[in-house]
């Protein structure tokens, strides 16, 4: 076999080696009852020809994105990826890259990370930038973690707009730190007191702009309340096109701004992989998780690059240190880079006004839809409604689906325990959407309320 390649003769000399009588004898340290007494119940194994029939007819039961107008967002955005960014994403030294310990080997490496930092940090109106996390939910549990390090405060207050799995993931990695993470309510309507929740033991606030339910804020009265307690403010961003039409987080006071990038370069691929947008000012920098390319000479005046301040991670710093995630999401990175690189700054304000466009021409659609109400007052790409009292916009998505119209996401999806939200639907739109697909879904809604 490819991937077992040893013979039986060589497995009697490895178990002679060690000593032990038989591969059996290796396991006894797992209990009986956590061990299969048989094999697993799965087919036995099946020519190439059969396994590919076989996982095609599995994926002919997926209503996939492209097959059918589509306004799921929540948090993962279906944009259109130019066929360059993959195409240059293929070129050997990106794809095989590994680790740049040795910046005379990385410079190629070392200085995409650069350039990118540098697009995070103008986008987000941030004075820095890493060179990229997991993903937008990882960052944004780094950044809580950060903000109590540096004010060396023990309690986080979460909106409630932002994204249920942000929150989720923020609330799992302060679990055994002794940080407090306060979760508010579900906030629809944007109408949460944020400001008044502040007090003495506030590292941060984490807000959300535009929220998990579309509305956009006003950052600035609360970053100054942040600021005169001594708090951090967190801002997160779901889809980071929007910041080419919206004033950036750093603009309205935001200490550090997390994001989530798969909307410039990566497709939706399922729900992953992600990548994790983080910037700050330059005063933190020491305290910022993850890896930082910096910009030096060589010996000879020549511009290089390199990792700077590496002794933050955990790697080397062990429990010391700023974050136990010692890598980033290089491939994805550069995906977004390349993707950022190809739009410019014209280019990416003009994606951003494509998708309010489209987010306007669908909700001037639902509104002649009877029992349809927006909740949002504002929004860039994404809004949630309400469809009525005695509606389950759960079932209303399976009818659509079933219709072959993928009509967003029901809130209760994320939030089984607030039957309030039932009836909510939260809607994204985005340059991929055409009038066409609007009109399915309005025509297709108004028939099944």
């Amino acid at each position: 076999m490819r991937y077992l390649p040893h013979t039986e003769s060589d497995r009697r000399a490895m178990l002679d080696a060690i000593g032990a009588p038989d591969a059996e004898s290796l396991f006894v340290d797992v209990p009986a009852a956590a061990r299969l007494s048989q094999p697993l119940d799965l087919p036995r194994g099946e020519g190439e020809m059969a396994v590919e029939r076989a996982f095609s007819r599995l994926a002919m039961k997926n209503l996939s994105a492209g097959c059918a107008p589509f306004f799921i967002g929540a948090g993962l955005y279906r944009h259109h990826v130019p066929a360059a960014v993959d195409q240059l994403l293929l070129r050997g030294e990106f794809l095989t890259a590994y680790t740049p310990y040795q910046p005379e080997l990385s410079q190629g490496t070392l200085q995409v990370l650069f350039e990118f930092q540098t697009q995070v940090a103008a986008l987000t109106g941030m004075e820095v930038a890493n060179a990229s996390m997991y993903d937008g939910a990882t960052a944004c549990a780094e950044a809580v973690l950060m903000a109590a390090r540096v004010t060396k405060r023990p309690r986080a207050i979460l909106s409630g707009g932002l994204h249920p799995h942000w929150r989720s993931t923020t609330e799992t990695a302060l679990r055994y730190t002794g940080l407090e993470a306060d979760l508010l309510a579900p906030d629809p309507l944007g109408i949460e007191d944020l400001m008044g929740r502040i007090d003495s033991r506030t590292a941060c606030i984490v807000v959300q702009n535009p929220g998990f339910f579309g509305g956009i804020r006003d950052l600035r009265p609360l970053a100054a309340a942040c600021r005169q307690a001594g708090a951090l403010l967190v801002v997160a961003v779901a889809d980071p096109v929007g910041l080419g039409l919206m004033e950036a987080p750093g603009a309205m006071g935001a200490d550090i701004v997390v994001a989530e990038g798969q909307s410039l370069g990566i497709g939706l691929s399922f729900g992953g992989p992600g990548l994790g947008l983080f910037a700050t000012r330059e005063k933190f920098v020491r305290q910022m998780p993850g890896r930082l390319a910096g910009q030096t000479v060589d010996a000879d005046g020549r511009r290089g690059f390199v990792l700077t301040l590496s002794t933050r991670e955990q790697h080397i710093r062990r429990e010391k240190a700023t974050s136990n995630i010692c890598t980033n999401s290089g491939l994805c990175a550069l995906a977004f880079s390349i993707h950022l690189s190809l739009l410019g700054e014209s280019g990416l304000a003009r994606l951003a006004q494509l998708n309010h466009a489209a987010a306007v021409a669908l909700e001037q659609r639902l509104r002649g839809v009877k029992g349809v109400r927006v909740l949002a007052p504002s929004y860039f790409n994404e809004f949630a409604v309400h469809l009525g009292e005695d509606v389950d916009a759960a079932q209303v998505v399976d009818t659509l689906a079933a219709r072959g119209i993928l009509a967003g996401v029901p809130a209760s999806r994320f939030y089984p325990d607030y039957p309030e939200l039932a009836p909510v639907l939260i809607l994204a739109a985005t340059e991929t959407n055409t009038g066409a697909d609007m009109d399915a879904l309005a025509n297709a809604l108004a028939e099944v309320l």
